[in-house]
């Protein structure tokens, strides 16, 4: 018997946000990419472009800034998509985290989207 797994779906990964969508944020992403919904991003300060989290960075994309709302491919040009941004609670067994992430940086991740007023849950 064939075992299929979903993916995760847009939004699955919220457990609540604010009203009027006031916890979402459009945003330009880097070039080249392909990401599922939930996972924890952040942005290169010197493009100003978005990307997956990545803790071995030192250009600003080491800072988790919040969480992919839409799965996104982004072909050589860049692209937009909705991030949660702020005020929102998320189920922490659906995000996304960059491969390799040690507890610390992980700790580190989720305190800074703390103090973003995204709060993980567990389910």
């Amino acid at each position: 018997m064939t075992v299929k797994t979903e993916s995760v779906y847009t939004g699955e990964f919220l457990v609540s946000e604010g009203n009027n969508t006031i916890s979402r944020e459009q945003v330009a992403f880097a070039a080249n990419l392909t990401m599922l919904p939930g996972t924890i991003v952040a942005m290169a300060t010197d493009t100003g472009l978005f990307q997956p989290l990545d803790t071995t960075a030192d250009d600003g994309s080491q800072n988790a800034l919040g969480v992919l709302y839409a799965g996104k491919t982004t072909d050589a040009n860049g692209g937009d998509g909705v991030i949660i941004s702020r005020l929102a609670e998320v189920v922490d067994s659906l995000l996304i985290w960059p491969e390799g992430i040690t507890d610390e940086q992980k700790a580190t991740a989720v305190d800074q989207l703390a103090a973003l007023d995204i709060i993980l849950r567990t389910e």
